[in-house]
């Protein structure tokens, strides 16, 4: 049996973790230090363990911790890890930017959900309200090897299914395609939009047009937009296609895709881990 040692086992998405793992046959070390966390790990009947305790027989080391964390909390567990052991991250940034320890006789493994998708065959009111993924609604997820043999790879994704379950696929990519995926495609770009859609639905609503009007409208033209784009189940009208372009040349800069070129997605995980770098940078105006 595989011995997992959960770091951050009472965080929020910690909690979701160990919920998953006890529903299965895991051998687990749950590992908390924050009073609320310790608080939600008690009400599962769940009493933490000792960091040191935990880490040095684990099979697999789970890091539940915040994204900008992972490189201090990392260079104080990977020493204590025995040899042939697995680092589990459940994002890349940290080791995309190189701020995990150097150890050649561990693995690095990095999974992260894709959550579940717009368009789904999901029927109960749990899974259909389940939005992040990980508790009834099915997800896909993503996984990279980074550092290890081959064969720690299916120890990897069983690890990564269990703990994000259900999961209906697994996609093998590398770090440096998942720093692509995000922050570059689903954050920068994807949340930064749809924030935007969330503004100009209350800009609509500061013009006088009531609230739950402009909500539904909305929610429900996304929703064939969507499937236009992603599923082509209709191209969109011709006097649509004009207005898109009218907000295209009003609203998006030239050259934005650049947002893609390496350098660039390097920077923006760069800042997200440091945001206090974010007012000294300097952005085009067109």
């Amino acid at each position: 049996m595989v011995q997992i040692a959960l770091i951050g086992a009472g965080g929020k998405m910690g909690c979701r973790i160990t919920d998953n793992l006890r529903k299965g046959d895991h051998n687990v070390s749950y590992v908390e230090i924050g009073s609320k966390g310790i608080e939600r790990l008690a009400e599962r009947g769940i009493v933490p363990v000792m960091q040191e305790e935990a880490v040095k027989d684990a099979d697999v080391v789970i890091l539940a911790v915040p994204d900008v964390a992972i490189g201090r909390i990392s260079t104080a567990i990977v020493p204590l890890m025995k040899t042939g052991a697995m680092l589990m991250l459940l994002d890349p940034a940290a080791a995309y930017l190189g701020e995990l320890p150097s150890r050649s006789d561990v693995s690095f493994f990095v999974a992260h959900p894709c959550h579940p998708p717009v368009f789904n065959d999901e029927v109960t009111i749990e899974a259909k309200r389940d939005f992040f993924g990980g508790v009834a609604a099915k997800q896909a997820i993503v996984c990279a090897l980074m550092q290890g043999p081959e064969e720690h790879y299916s120890l990897g994704e069983q690890t990564a299914k269990d703990i994000f379950a259900p999961v209906m696929r697994s996609h093998r990519i590398t770090v440096e395609q998942m720093a692509i995926l995000e922050p570059t495609m689903a954050e920068t770009i994807s949340s930064m939009m749809v924030t935007v859609l969330g503004e100009a639905m209350e800009e609509a609503v500061k013009h006088g047009v009531p609230y739950e009007a402009a909500k539904d409208f909305l929610l429900g033209h996304i929703h064939i937009q969507l499937g236009i784009v992603f599923e082509k189940v209709n191209p969109f009208s011709d006097a649509c296609l004009v207005a898109i372009e009218y907000g295209r040349k009003a609203m998006i800069k030239e050259g934005w895709k650049e947002l893609f070129r390496p350098e660039s997605v390097y920077e923006q995980v760069d800042v997200m881990l440091h945001p206090e770098k974010l007012s000294t940078l300097q952005f085009k105006s067109s």
